[in-house]
């Protein structure tokens, strides 16, 4: 069974910095993509970003692009998400997710394994 556990999450001020990793323990499919998606409270689950299986192509939310930086390490079966310029509205769960494949999807029906998620927290 494959597992997903996010850390990183945590309380910082507006402006500031943030990593997320994702380690997945298991390899689902012979080549999958990953990606990152958001959920306030009150709010449907969002896509932020995703990355291909090779890591050459990614695919970012427009409310994120420039600020944010997804990478993933397939030796470490682990993804990550630099978060950079952070704002109040950038609060939420945010959950790595798999999907099989070579894209770089951003629905929420494409990826078939989530973790728990890891709470980020910006204050202004």
């Amino acid at each position: 069974q494959v597992q997903l556990v996010e850390s990183g999450g945590g309380l910082v001020q507006a402006g500031g910095s943030l990593r997320l990793s994702c380690a997945a323990s298991g390899r689902p499919f012979a080549r999958y993509a990953m990606g990152w998606f958001c959920q306030a409270p009150g709010k449907e689950r969002e896509f932020v970003a995703s990355i291909s299986w090779s890591g050459d192509s990614t695919y970012y939310s427009d409310s994120v692009k420039g600020r944010f930086t997804i990478s993933r390490d397939n030796a470490k079966n682990t993804v990550y998400l630099q978060m950079n310029s952070l704002k109040p509205e950038d609060t939420a769960l945010y959950y790595c997710a798999i999907a099989p494949g070579v894209g770089v999807p951003s629905h929420r029906y494409e990826y078939l394994y989530w973790g728990q998620g890891t709470q980020v927290t910006v204050s202004s």
